[in-house]
């Protein structure tokens, strides 16, 4: 069962929509106890990085969520402040991240190349999937795009963990997987078929 990780963050029922239209069954989980029986878990997020962090470590759903990605190896992936939450921390705020994919989320503002641009980077941009992407392995076709709403962007440790770019007045680490655990910096929930066929592929690793 996919389980969408609900800690007050999050529009929630636009991934129950996604995944309802692909045939999946997905559900809410807001206790610890609606996260039992999880095959994939989804962890949403939008707005301020400490926020999200606060919510997630009040919500009490931390300590059960860890034990299914940490030791149940259940794999996940992050979404947005999703996916920027799986890093050590963020120039954003003061909390610790998750830890889960070793980074740090920067400010585009404070790169020289990025600072003139727009804030935020918002709309549509392309995707370069990594060659040994699982997220992309099937149903893309060159150049798939994807919508964007961020003006912070996840800056890997690793960048063996990138599994795909994007470009805004730098290549940017637009999504991560370190083993079962991926990060995607676009609103797949968003971005029609291209946004529906990564999270397929999510589900069907």
């Amino acid at each position: 069962m996919i389980k969408i990780v609900d800690y007050g963050v999050g529009n929630i029922q636009a991934f129950l929509n996604l995944f309802k239209r692909l045939g999946l069954d997905a559900q809410r989980a807001d206790t610890p106890e609606m996260l039992d029986g999880a095959t994939r878990l989804i962890l949403p997020g939008v707005g301020h990085f400490d926020h999200a962090m606060e919510r997630l470590n009040a919500s009490g759903l931390r300590p059960r969520l860890e034990d299914l990605v940490l030791k149940q190896e259940i794999p996940v992936v992050g979404i947005c402040v999703g996916m920027q939450m799986l890093s050590n921390g963020s120039d954003e705020g003061v909390q610790s991240g998750l830890g889960w994919i070793p980074g740090r989320v920067k400010a585009f503002a404070c790169n020289a190349a990025t600072s003139a641009l727009p804030m935020p980077h918002m709309g549509w941009n392309t995707l370069q999937p990594a060659n040994n992407s699982l997220l992309f392995s099937a149903g893309f076709e060159a150049s798939p795009q994807f919508y964007f709403l961020h003006s912070f962007y996840f800056d890997a440790e690793d960048k063996a963990d990138v599994a795909a770019t994007a470009e805004y007045g730098i290549h940017f680490d637009a999504v991560v997987s370190r083993g079962h655990i991926h990060g995607i910096q676009c609103h797949p929930e968003k971005s029609h078929h291209w946004g529906e066929q990564v999270l397929k592929n999510f589900v069907e690793l």
